[in-house]
């Protein structure tokens, strides 16, 4: 029977894979089992943060040594750039192994890949579709039936450079953005309304491409969408609860209704067993193996009806304000800021807020 494990180590560069290693020398990690990272990497977040390549490669080729190339070919290596204000670079390491664990249901965990995506489906409906039916099988894989057991789903995604797009057209299509940035908010919006059809948050018949990065009245409570320049194709990863696996890990989500909702993350915690009136204190912090969120700056400039300024700074994107003032607001109640927070929630819960995913051990260590 399948058992997952989640292993949070801390990373000191980009390329830093040393606790990684250190973790498969020790036997606490068997490479063959891993079926996905999720890095947070310092960088700008943005088009050219080539941050995330780097980090990637460095992973690539390490697990290249213990596996070979086909093998961590099929690795999901989910980079997130951007680790402003005290959030703190490191890796999350999703392994799959075989065994009997205490507890059924458990944490289950499923991956896929999709076909390079052609430049012009960027941020349309095809898009949209190639990602629906990517989590449709990260679900088999997972061996989750039921959509309403799944409860983060985190998709890598592609966006558009100069070269992607002239590529396009010479081949006399049209994409949908020739803004590179805006692409990557495409990307994502899209992206995000593939893991809601998937899920049946969405009617497919009632959802076009006008919508996809317009219309903020629809999203998915369960969608994580990170774009980036180093890849072609998407890489989705799926995180639920299953009777076909055991184990002592367990997830919950919440959906913040805006940047400093914490009250359903605290009511997430509660349901999985780590009750707290303040911040998680050290016993329950050693228990809360993982947090992966997305942060979105509101698109009225809102926040409980005072005025923000992260649209209006021309000097930072609003995705790195987002990161970090969410990151910390997440960290006050946690008590520690080592966060998966990624920049760009469209359609990834209600404008100005986004979903949270937690991962638990429900064994006091």
């Amino acid at each position: 029977m399948p058992v997952a494990k989640v292993h949070r180590i801390s990373a000191a560069s980009p390329d830093d894979v040393s606790g990684i290693e250190t973790a498969i020398a020790s036997g606490r990690i068997d490479p063959k089992g891993v079926i996905a990272v999720l890095g947070k990497t310092e960088g700008n977040g943005l088009v050219n943060d080539y941050a995330r390549g780097y980090a990637a490669l460095a992973l690539k080729l390490m697990f290249e040594r213990y596996l070979g190339a086909e093998l961590a070919a099929k690795i999901c290596l989910v980079m997130s750039g951007g680790t402003e204000g005290g959030m703190s670079p490191h890796w999350t390491v999703f392994e799959r192994a075989e065994g009997e664990g205490a507890e059924r249901p458990a944490l289950a965990l499923g991956r896929a890949h999709t076909a390079a995506l052609p430049a012009e489906h960027l941020g349309r409906l095809p898009q949209a579709d190639m990602v629906a039916e990517a989590v449709h099988a990260a679900m088999r894989d997972a061996r989750i039936d039921d959509p309403a057991a799944v409860h983060f789903v985190q998709v890598k995604c592609p966006l558009l450079t100069v070269a992607r797009t002239a590529e396009a057209e010479a081949r006399g299509a049209a994409v949908a953005t020739k803004d590179t940035l805006k692409s990557m908010n495409l990307s994502r919006a899209a992206s995000a309304l593939g893991v809601a059809l998937a899920l049946g948050e969405v009617d497919r018949g009632k959802l076009s491409d006008a919508q996809i990065g317009n219309d903020w009245s629809i999203w998915s409570g369960r969608a994580s969408c990170s774009a980036g320049i180093e890849l072609l194709d998407h890489e989705v990863v799926v995180m639920g609860m299953s009777p076909a696996w055991s184990g002592s890990l367990s997830i919950d989500h919440a959906v913040m209704t805006d940047a400093i909702d914490i009250e359903p993350v605290r009511a997430a915690l509660s349901r999985l067993g780590l009750n707290s009136g303040g911040q998680l204190n050290s016993s329950q912090r050693g228990r809360l193996t993982a947090v992966l969120a997305k942060a979105e700056a509101s698109h009225d400039g809102r926040l409980r009806g005072n005025r923000h300024t992260m649209l209006d700074d021309s000097d930072i994107s609003s995705t790195r304000h987002a990161r970090a003032f969410v990151c910390g607001a997440l960290a006050g109640l946690i008590g520690h800021a080592e966060i998966y927070v990624s920049g760009g929630a469209e359609h990834q819960g209600p404008d100005g807020g986004g979903p949270v995913a937690l991962i638990v051990n429900r064994q006091a260590e």
